[in-house]
């Protein structure tokens, strides 16, 4: 039986770094499974933290993210390209969110994620759900 790998998507390394609901189930993946990371990830997390919290911040999770133990995805190719394209096609996602996905596809990975958005892709790709976060009233 082959091993479950897994790609994490920028909500699921939030949750981690911020200690979210979810979070203890984002370290027993990066413990026990093959795990990758996108460079879309790396760069979401960086900006949004820079906006939020400063530069510094963004610097020190950026470095957090690379020493986990990861694959980081860096290089888009044409199977990737034309994946997310169809994704964006066919699907109201985020340009980020259709990239990650492709990339969860092309590995036959499961896209361990917190953003409701991803489950438009249910029956295309294998999905784990972390807490979704509580909308205000």
């Amino acid at each position: 039986m082959t091993a479950k790998t897994f790609l994490l998507d920028t909500s699921a390394l939030i949750t981690l770094i911020e200690d979210e609901p979810g979070a203890a189930r984002v370290e027993e993946v990066l413990r026990s499974h093959s795990s990758s990371i996108t460079w879309i990830s790396l760069l979401e997390v960086h900006y949004l933290t820079q906006r939020e919290r400063g530069l510094a911040e963004a610097e020190r999770r950026y470095a957090l993210l690379k020493s986990l133990p990861v694959h980081l995805a860096w290089q888009t190719d044409e199977p990737i390209l034309f994946t997310a394209a169809g994704l964006k096609a066919n699907h109201r996602l985020s340009l980020a969110d259709t990239l990650i996905a492709a990339y969860a596809l092309g590995q036959g990975a499961t896209l361990l994620h917190k953003d409701p958005q991803f489950e438009v892709l249910a029956g295309q790709l294998s999905l784990e759900a972390l807490p979704y976060k509580r909308q205000p009233l």
